[in-house]
């Protein structure tokens, strides 16, 4: 029995080795933006600051409502 070739994670066409894990420029650079735009997320929990209370980023000055 032959090991199954790895499929692209974008399109699951067998993945070419100078794009590996893809199999193509386009599916890495589709896989980069989904990244970019935070269509995938890290799962992790909220960071807690010494005092353990959660962190939180203050508004700069040129934001409304800041």
């Amino acid at each position: 029995m032959t090991a199954a070739s790895p499929k692209c994670p974008i399109c699951r066409k067998p993945a070419v080795a100078a794009f590996r894990p893809f199999c193509s420029r386009r599916c890495a650079d589709v896989d980069l933006n989904r990244w970019f735009t935070s269509s995938y997320v890290v799962a992790g929990k909220e960071e807690e600051d010494e005092d353990g209370d959660s962190r939180s980023v203050p508004a700069a000055k040129d934001e409304p409502n800041a």
